[in-house]
């Protein structure tokens, strides 16, 4: 069951999100202030794009047989999870090992509406991986707006090149205050933890 992305969950998350990564095949990086960070994966287990998640498009019903058909070899599951201001029972998509990839949403017309990307093993349309900083990304604080809610003191961004796709960063020991960005250093530092795609930008 998927947890809201908040306080104590926030900060569990990015710990089993490292932990996760350190048994992938991965390259290490330095943060801005030097630091080492997570460790980032380099299987590809989905490419996110502006037009596509994997197999699913505009087009994709929403429902298991069509989200499975649009992603071979992954099956299918409801799980509960956060978006910014509640919680929703999603159908989450996992690999043969029985890792969550993805989270899909349902939209009020019957087809996908959202889908979250929330493992290390998949890319965005500019190569960003889950795990990756804010700095290694090349992100500007210009892209971005605070969180609010049950997101609250993330960081959420604009992708690059790419108005269908936005990307959320946790802000490790951020104590707020809640209604701005941090810092540029603390900005910096902040790891990608998941990548949002919607059907139109």
């Amino acid at each position: 069951m998927g947890l809201p992305l908040n306080g104590l969950n926030v900060a569990c998350l990015a710990l089993a999100a490292g932990l996760v990564a350190a048994c992938s095949p991965s390259a290490d990086f330095q943060s801005a202030s030097g630091s080492s960070a997570a460790l980032v994966s380099n299987v590809t287990l989905i490419q996110i794009s502006n037009d596509a998640v994997g197999g699913i498009t505009p087009d994709t019903p929403y429902n298991a047989k069509a989200i499975e058909a649009a992603l071979p070899g992954m099956t299918t599951e409801g799980v509960q999870t956060a978006v910014e201001s509640n919680t929703e029972w999603v159908t989450a998509a996992f690999n043969s090992d029985g890792f969550q990839v993805l989270q899909v949403f349902k939209g009020a017309d019957g087809k996908v509406r959202e889908v979250h990307g929330v493992t290390h093993h998949l890319a965005g349309p500019n190569g960003e991986r889950i795990g990756q900083s804010f700095y290694q990304i090349g992100m500007n604080r210009r892209d971005c707006r605070v969180g609010k809610d049950l997101w609250r003191g993330m960081a959420i961004c604009n992708a690059k090149k790419a108005p269908n796709v936005k990307l959320v960063f946790a802000i490790p020991e951020y104590t707020g205050p809640w209604d701005q960005l941090p810092p540029d250093i603390a900005l910096q530092d902040s790891q990608l933890q998941r990548i949002l795609w919607q059907p139109q930008g």
